[in-house]
């Protein structure tokens, strides 16, 4: 997400060549798949063997300015443009081939131009043969009445007692799946969820959906199929890469759609090295951005307050809260959206959170819990339509960054300043309550990812505080999870915008982690050199995430965009002019994209697959921009990836992406595919192993040190939070009464630790502003018999 001021470095990688025609397209066999190349065929250039090891290839001199490397020697530096010479290049078409429709996935090693061992078996262009997916059964007609007498005795009175009977038997199913005494009261899309007492846990299907939707009914189908939304609208559903959709609300987690004939379908395993994440974000959906969703911040603003973030939106909305966010959620982001996402020939999407999404306190304005409904069918269209979910964790208590999409733009009180471990502490509630529900069998395999924190700022926090953070959530997490392949999710944490290298080391041999990086070009300062000439930038900044892919662990561009400049409506904040504009250039040019040229189009795509290749693991910020209600259209077109797919500058198929940095003559050190064991949950013992170096230096918790400037006797004093509380206990999504195999949205029966609350009897300044509040002279421990927790210390790893 964007903002004026954040600088936007990250090393990215660099792929190698798929077979491509003159034009840049994949290249269209005779046989009608794609030939590659046999085993030993070619080898990695980043392999040269000397006396039978390999050596390490060097990246060329004239690309090793990357924009890591710049950031690293000062942190608000920012990339420039490319250097001249290495201008023109040639631009690709755009992906309209119809080849591309029936080519397999190039798995991991043939993207990355290492040994071609990493080759798939060759699939149907349209899905497995001998697997075809499932269909609703037909059953033969027969007569309405039977033509036996004692057969029509048996119809006309026993049918009616067995209707009695079967309604009793309803009865008492309803009677029996009713909510335990305490919790929230269920609605059609999902209840508010329930609470647990701190001493005890109650995980039984008191938490469970009962009501559900009519017209989630078993069904599948493919490309030309029609679809029953759980609106009850229909749609045609278009997938030409051999995906389909499938449901089963009896029985949820026995089936899955297939977003794709290349892509594993959530019954198949997801094997890193192998599989490549495309993705994109779901962005201003369940988070509000004004640059993403316009048209809902334009109402308010001659509002008091005037709506400038989510915070000061729900302020505004007044009574109107419910009903106009509600709106919001249920027509920004449809399960049509989901399938166009299968369409594209992606495969995950992001998905941002709030706090308010589980629980608010009193004073916050937030709309409380009901986004959580909605990322509740998130979960339900991204199994219909076999796709995966990366959960966010993007607004936290305090705001970790200052932004708007932060919940609350202003300052930053996460980890900072008098509430910053107040607002820690009750972020880790958080994340271990979204934990416990996407571990639950049949959840976790939809959402494999778990972002901890989105974009914090490391450099007010401090490096050193953020890494205390990580390895308290990373115990939160695999405390609740267990330790290896399967047992909950992998873990990303933002690297801060110091760059993924700087990681490298951190927590080594933990269990599944990884890093997020947001390599943007828009924020780096007025440039004006189109498209067409700064599709090679991201190609060079290749060569350090491959290292890190081998060094550290899975490597996720977690948000980029095809934004060069920060040109479009708000995108740097309500009011706000580009700098673009400011230093006198037309941002019309780049916003109003009904007037692109086929040639401009063209540049867009260029840049769009340099960035594709050499993230390789990908999410593109953001799947689309709403209009404004001034303009009437999308403001921010470089920003829309929708809008993009369908207007001819995002390709057709994200697979073509595969080697295009090679064709613009640039190359890098190759990643072969192979993670550290622990990246992907493979320990020698069955238990990761954390390095006690790195154990010494971030188990001390709360941090000795906090900024802007509190010693170890004020860090002491700050108000912090007591796990007294009752547990939040998430809703499952809505089901039929008899329906099997549905969690009750608490994973581990054993985790019964009161949750992180405010201490009784204290005093606390307001989450938002207390950078500067004063500190405390004594430590409060509340009403009396009532004693403040501080955070326990950390045992084995």
């Amino acid at each position: 997400m964007p903002s004026k001021s954040r600088p936007r470095p990250g090393p990215i990688t660099i792929s190698s060549p798929i077979p491509r025609s003159p034009d840049g397209l994949l290249s269209t066999p005779t046989t009608g798949h794609r030939s590659y190349p046999s085993p030993g065929g070619y080898r990695s250039p980043r392999t040269p063997t000397r006396g039978g090891k390999k050596s390490k290839a060097r990246v060329h001199d004239e690309y090793d300015l990357s924009p890591t490397h710049a950031y690293l020697e000062q942190f608000d530096s920012y990339p420039s443009s490319p250097d001249p010479s290495h201008m023109p290049i040639q631009t690709p078409s755009p992906m309209d081939s119809p080849a591309l429709a029936t080519e397999k996935d190039p798995v991991f090693g043939q993207n990355q131009y290492s040994s071609n061992h990493y080759l798939a078996p060759t699939l149907h262009p349209h899905g497995e043969r001998n697997k075809p997916f499932p269909t609703a059964s037909k059953k033969r007609r027969s007569n309405c009445i039977p033509t036996n007498p004692t057969k029509r005795k048996l119809l006309f009175f026993g049918v009616p007692i067995l209707l009695v009977v079967i309604a009793g038997i309803a009865v008492g199913v309803v009677v029996g799946t009713q909510k335990k005494p305490g919790s929230s009261s269920s609605s059609g899309s999902g209840s508010s969820g329930t609470t647990k007492g701190s001493t005890g846990n109650s995980n039984n299907n008191g938490n469970s959906q009962t009501t559900w939707n009519q017209y989630i009914k078993p069904s599948s189908g493919g490309d030309g199929d029609m679809v029953t939304t759980d609106l009850g609208a229909q749609f045609k559903y278009v997938n030409k890469f051999g995906g389909h959709w499938a449901q089963n609300p009896y029985d949820p987690y026995s089936v899955s759609g297939k977003a794709q004939s290349w892509t594993p379908s959530l019954l198949e395993e997801w094997v890193w090295g192998t599989h490549i994440a495309r993705g994109v974000n779901l962005g201003g959906w369940l988070v509000t951005e004004p640059f993403i969703v316009p048209g809902l911040y334009e109402q308010y603003q001659t509002s008091t307050p005037q709506a400038v973030d989510e915070y000061t939106l729900s302020q505004a909305m007044g009574q109107d809260l419910a009903a106009k966010m509600e709106e919001h959620y249920k027509t920004f982001i449809t399960e049509e959206d989901f399938a166009a996402i299968a369409s594209a020939g992606l495969n995950f999407v992001r998905i941002p959170l709030g706090f308010w999404a589980v629980d608010t306190i009193e004073g916050e304005p937030y709309l409380p819990k009901v986004s959580w409904t909605y990322f509740l069918k998130a979960i339900g269209w991204a199994r219909k339509y076999g796709i995966r979910i990366f959960a966010d964790f993007h607004a936290l208590p305090g705001s970790q960054n200052g932004w708007n999409h932060s919940g609350k733009s202003g300052s930053v009180n996460w980890m900072y300043g008098v509430m910053g471990i107040a607002n820690a502490q009750r972020s880790l509630e958080t994340i271990r309550t979204i934990t416990e529900f996407i571990s639950q069998d049949g959840i976790t395999e939809v959402v494999p990812l778990l972002g901890l924190v989105n974009e914090v700022m490391a450099k007010t926090v401090g490096r050193d505080v953020m890494e205390k953070f990580y390895y308290q959530a990373y115990k939160t997490v695999r405390d609740v999870t267990g330790y290896g392949t399967g047992k909950g999710p992998t873990i990303f944490l933002h690297e801060g915008f110091l760059g993924v290298a700087a990681w490298e080391g951190f927590l080594n041999g933990a269990d599944r982690i990884g890093l997020d990086q947001h390599p943007y070009l828009a924020f780096g300062g007025v440039n004006t050199a189109p498209h067409s000439e700064q599709a090679k930038t991201p190609c060079t900044w290749g060569g350090g995430t491959n290292d890190s892919m081998t060094n550290f662990g899975l490597i996720m561009g977690g948000e980029w965009s095809n934004a060069i400049n920060d040109c479009g409506l708000w995108l740097n904040g309500v009011g706000s002019t580009p700098s673009y504009s400011l230093a006198g250039n037309n941002c019309d040019e780049y916003d109003e994209w009904m007037n692109w040229s086929d040639d401009f189009k063209k540049g867009v795509l260029s840049y769009t697959m340099a960035n594709m290749d050499a993230l390789q693991n990908f999410f593109f910020w953001t799947w689309k921009i709403g209009n404004s209600t001034v303009k009437g259209y999308p403001t921010s077109p470089q920003w829309h990836y929708r809008l993009g797919w369908e207007q001819g500058w995002m390709p057709k198929d994200p697979r073509a992406a595969g080697g295009y940095c090679k064709t613009l003559g640039i190359g890098g050190n190759q990643f072969a595919g192979t993670y550290p064991a622990s990246a992907t949950g493979s320990f020698a013992n069955g238990t990761p192993t954390i390095a006690a170096t790195q154990l010494a230096s971030h188990t001390l918790w709360p941090p000795p040190t906090l900024g802007p400037s509190f010693a170890v006797d004020q860090v002491s004093l700050l108000p912090t939070l007591t796990q007294t509380g009752s547990i939040v206990v998430l809703p499952t999504p809505s089901h039929p009464s008899n329906a099997t195999n549905i969690g009750d949205g608490w994973a581990n029966a054993q985790d019964t630790v009161g949750a992180w609350t405010r201490v009784q009897g204290c005093e606390y300044p307001d989450q938002y502003d207390a950078v500067n509040a004063t500190v405390p002279t004594a430590v409060c421990t509340g009403s009396p018999g009532r004693k403040r927790d501080l955070f326990p210390s950390p045992t084995g790893v």
